[in-house]
């Protein structure tokens, strides 16, 4: 069993930065492969990085890619977001997810065995 929660959202301005933190619980986090996705009202929660098991590797949607940053510490449990560059359509709320099955994060969201409560973030224009 995995429990994961997210800190770091907030209001942002267009144009400004937010980092995004996920806390896992339990000794086997460097067992997971770690995503974030978000999802707002009325769409379905669509992938938008993802981290291997040991860091080694990363991926990003084309919407983030360039202006984002994911990283994990398997010694503290915890997997950040680094978000620059934010754009008025990146509001929604963000979620931390955790695989056990994979060693490369999968982008669908049927995939993944664990989730937190998610964490809002509200980019103005």
């Amino acid at each position: 069993q995995v429990q994961l929660l997210e800190s770091g959202g907030g209001l942002v301005q267009a144009g400004g930065s937010l980092r995004l933190s996920c806390t896992a619980s339990g000794r086997t986090f460097n067992n997971y492969a770690m995503a974030w996705f978000r999802q707002t009202p009325g769409k379905e929660r669509e992938f938008v990085a993802g981290i291997t098991r040991s860091g080694g590797s990363t991926y990003y949607a084309d919407f983030v890619k360039g202006r984002s940053t994911i990283s994990r510490d398997n010694a503290k449990n915890t997997m950040s977001l680094q978000m620059n560059s934010l754009k008025p359509e990146d509001t929604a709320v963000y979620y931390c997810a955790a695989v056990r099955a994979f060693a490369a994060p999968p982008s669908t969201r049927e995939r993944y065995d664990y989730w937190g409560q998610g964490t809002q973030v509200t980019v103005s224009s």
